[in-house]
This record gives C-alpha cells, structure tokens and sequence, in this order.
C-alpha cells in the first residue's frame, strides 16, 4: 500500500515527506495506521548520522496508533487494538528472557540496522528499498513492526498522547522506578529538563522521593519542573551544581539521572552523588566521552549506562497510563501537537527550545 513518511536520504540532509510503498505484515508483525510519533534527540542523531543507520531511512520511533491488520501467529493484539510501538527487540537472548529487553543483545541491529527481525525490509521508494528505524519508522501514515515492539493500551486516552511514552518518557521513568528504584526519602538529582528529564521528575515525585533537584540552563524548563514535582531547581549557568546539591542534600544526593549525553554533566552526575550513591547515565549525543581523574571516584559509588529505562514495556507503558489517567504523571503537559504538514515546524520549537516534547498527529 502507499503511504507518506518522513525519509531522510543523505548524512545531514532534509527530512522528507516521500510517498513509499509498505509490504504487508509477514509472520509476528502488525500494521499499524499511525494515529501519532512523538520526536526525540535519537531522531535528530539519526539524519546528522551521529547514530550510523543505513540510509535513506525513514524516521519515527515513538508511534501510537490504531492495529490495522496483524501477521501470522500474531496473538498478543488484534485490529482495532490502540497500541504503543516502542523499540525492538529479540525476545529469545538472555537478557530479553531475564525481563531485561533493553539490554538485548540484538539492540543495536534491531534498532539501527533499518530492517525487521528477519533482515529484510518493509518500506520501498521507486526501486529503492527503505530502512526503518526501530523496526517501525513511524513518522508516517502507516508503519509495520513487530510484534515484540507494539504495547495494547487503555482505548479511553486519547491515542495521540502516547507515542512518547514508546521511548522518551518511558527512559526518564523508568530509570527512576525500575533502574535506580527511587523510594519515600531518597534525594535525586536529575540533569537536563527535556522529554526525559521531565519524566524523571514526575517518576520521583510519584515515587515519593523527599527532594527531586532538577538541573537546566532555562529557567522556563526549571519553573515546568516545579510544578511536575521538583522540590528544588538550579541553573547551571548561575549556580555552582555540586555546592548546592551537597548543601541541600547535607553531603550528596542518593541518587543522580544525567539525561543530556553531555560529558561534563556526566561527571557532575557522580560529583553530587553521596558515598554509595548511584548515577544512571540515559542520554546519548556526540559529547558522551570522558575521562576519569583523580577526584572523580566517589567512595563506593556507581554509575550505570541505561537504555530505555531498563525496563519491560508491555507492563511499564500500561501502568504509566494509568498513573496518568489518575491525575499522578500528567505527561501531557510536555506535549505540543503539530500536524503531518508542519513536521519542520515541529523540529525548529524543537531545536529552539519552545517545545519540550514536539508529536506528529496524523488524523
């Protein structure tokens, strides 16, 4: 069938709206008529090609919609089921069967080698095939992926709302929640009030944590994540971080969530953190190297590198919509809504800093 997608073609070039054509589901895979993605950094990563992919590629990995037609053996959704399309993975290596699907060991090769789980391709342009990133590349009117990758949710929320919980909101909590299991009276420090950031501070605030420190350069950002939860704020370009954190914190903060993929962070993300304390490092960008020096080493203190939040989604993105419909994460207020037409519309608020968590609506 013929859709329209949002296909980047060269390192650094337009993303464009192309019309493709889309094979039907082969064996456990789905079509999904997109309802709405959501657009995050990895995107971005992506057509700069400092996230190597095969090109062109189609881009989207954050999808929500509406099951269309399902493949052989496919019994975890039927058509009409509302669904979530996050990332791909195997399910059969180890660490899919241990309940940890963002550490599989096929995650690179799913995610970013542009096919589905069988090596082949969905999407063709011309005589041109095109690759699909995160077995899905759902900035488009339809996508086909896996069934490993689609998560059946509640139909009383509106659908639109949900493709960030695919990937972005899904990392910043689930850090929070699964990784770091953050509890009533821990301190966490969480760097960088994006998609993610906001997350974590909603996931600590629901969590019960007693002081939630959220670390930014824009004080519009700082004063969102008061009222998402923060019970403090600094501005990295006024403030010394670490000076304030171990006052606030009378030594170091149990906990610290470094969402930028900036080195320099990254250390303070340990700089802050008390003897035994633990950091989880969730962004991912050009600038994630960095050296250890003298005065790095915390006593007895971690830091971890998390991918989606290490955590289980067919069970994590449901319980999060119904934290939401529960007034208790309202993730919405991150979102801003643009049509399919206004894509770079979307990506310049995006880049400008005017729109914390930019979606593609598709109807």
């Amino acid at each position: 069938m013929k859709i329209q997608a949002a296909v980047v073609s060269e390192e650094a070039g337009a993303i464009q709206h192309k019309e493709a054509e889309l094979d039907e589901p082969k064996t456990g895979e789905v079509r999904v008529k997109i309802a709405a993605a959501g657009i995050c950094h990895t995107d971005l990563g992506v057509q700069q090609q400092e996230i190597p992919t095969p090109l062109p590629i189609a881009l989207g990995h954050e999808g929500a919609g509406v099951v269309e037609k399902v493949g052989d053996g496919v019994q975890d959704v039927a058509p009409g089921d509302h669904v979530v399309i996050t990332f791909s993975h195997c399910g059969t290596c180890r660490n899919c069967r241990e309940g940890h699907p963002g550490a599989c060991e096929n995650f690179n090769a799913l995610n970013f080698g542009g096919t589905m789980n069988d090596g082949t391709r969905r999407l063709h342009s011309g005589d041109s095939e095109v690759s699909s990133l995160f077995g899905q590349g759902s900035l488009a009117t339809y996508a086909v992926t896996p069934v490993n990758n689609v998560v059946k949710v509640s139909r009383d929320v509106d659908i639109r709302l949900l493709g960030p919980l695919a990937c972005g909101v899904q990392t910043g909590a689930g850090t929070v929640l699964s990784r770091l299991n953050v509890g009533v009276g821990d301190t966490i420090v969480i760097f960088g009030c994006g998609g993610v950031g906001m997350s974590a501070v909603m996931a600590a605030h629901l969590a019960g944590a007693l002081q939630v420190i959220a670390v930014d350069v824009n004080e519009e950002r700082l004063e969102m994540a008061k009222e998402l939860g923060a019970t403090h704020t600094i501005n990295g370009k006024n403030e010394d971080v670490v000076e304030k954190v171990k006052e606030w914190t009378n030594g170091g903060a149990d906990y610290a969530l470094e969402s930028t993929g900036v080195a320099a962070l990254a250390k303070q993300a340990m700089d802050v953190l008390r003897y035994k304390g633990e950091s989880a490092v969730v962004g991912a960008g050009a600038d994630t190297e960095f050296h250890v020096h003298q005065n790095f080493i915390v006593p007895n203190a971690t830091m971890s590198g998390v991918v989606e939040g290490d955590v289980v989604p067919k069970l994590f993105i449901p319980m999060l919509v119904e934290y939401y419909k529960q007034g208790k994460f309202p993730f919405d207020k991150l979102i801003t809504m643009y049509p399919f037409e206004e894509l770079e519309q979307a990506l310049e608020d995006m880049k400008a800093g005017k729109t914390i968590k930019p979606v593609i609506t598709f109807e």
